[in-house]
């Protein structure tokens, strides 16, 4: 899970999506606003809804290897998720800025999970309506769940290369960073899912090797064209957290410092 790059929409496409918001916002109750935000995003976001055709086109260009979840990096991408829930937070439903692409494993389970630090104490609130819960606004306060639309997940957590590839809280962090790293894996069942641990570990096999053949294509004499394919297939790969913290990490595994040490161009990539 990495921050995502920062994709505009045309102005046509933000004017359509602040106007299907403002449809929204108008309903004078919170709960008739609930209501219908999740009727007009289930009408609008359709193949034959331009501008979601647009949403849909920009949303994959954020995404890592072939399409890949926002989320795990793992699934194909094709669900438009929220990050704030439109049921608790109808006011976003149509905000450019609370969406990424994300798969059906991934959205699924997190539905409408959410939680908060509450404003003025601080303390950590989850505020998931349940299926029999009255209809009423969450309690303010700072989200829990990272948002890779504006935030880095690596400031929060980091990837174990040496064995689990399960993701942890960074080290030296505070208590809500921590919290905050801690609820994002168990809300998204990163570390719950074998698949994923499996394709993390033979991402970091294949990052390996193709580093590797850089390397020594670039030590036999290659020319620029053939150097520059290369490094083009490792930037296209999926698991971008994989790549991100070999960089991170390289000083605490000696292969890595090697062989980054041999090409240090690739830590710009």
């Amino acid at each position: 899970m990495i921050r995502l790059p920062n994709v505009a929409v045309p102005e046509e496409t933000a004017r359509k999506l602040r106007e299907y918001q403002a449809e929204v916002d108008a309903k004078p109750s919170y709960a008739e606003r609930v209501a219908e935000a999740k009727r007009q995003f289930s009408s609008r976001n359709k193949a034959t809804n331009a501008a979601f055709r647009v949403v849909r086109q920009r949303l994959d260009e954020m995404c890592s290897g072939a399409r890949r979840c926002a989320y795990c990096e793992d699934s194909a991408a094709d669900e438009v998720e929220h990050v704030r829930p439109k049921d608790l937070y109808p006011e976003h439903v149509f905000r450019w800025e609370n969406y990424v692409y994300a798969c059906g494993p991934c959205n699924g389970p997190k539905g409408n999970g959410f939680a908060v630090f509450e404003s003025g104490t601080g303390q950590f609130r989850d505020v998931t309506r349940g299926r029999d819960d009255p209809i009423v606004p969450p309690v303010a306060g700072d989200e829990v769940l990272i948002d890779p639309r504006s935030e880095d997940p690596l400031d929060y957590m980091e990837l174990d290369l040496v064995g689990t590839f399960m993701f942890l809280p960074a080290p030296g962090g505070d208590h809500r960073s921590t919290k905050r790293a801690d609820y994002t894996i168990e809300l998204l069942h990163l570390n719950d899912r074998d698949l994923l641990i499996a394709a993390r570990r033979e991402a970091y096999g294949s990052y390996f090797a193709r580093l590797h053949m850089y390397r020594d294509r670039k030590l036999e004499g290659a020319d620029n064209d053939e150097l520059s394919r290369l490094a083009e297939e490792i930037r296209s790969m999926g698991h971008s957290t994989v790549w991100q913290e070999m960089k991170r990490q390289r000083e605490f595994h000696e292969e890595l410092t090697r062989l980054f040490d041999d090409v240090p161009e690739s830590l710009a990539w």
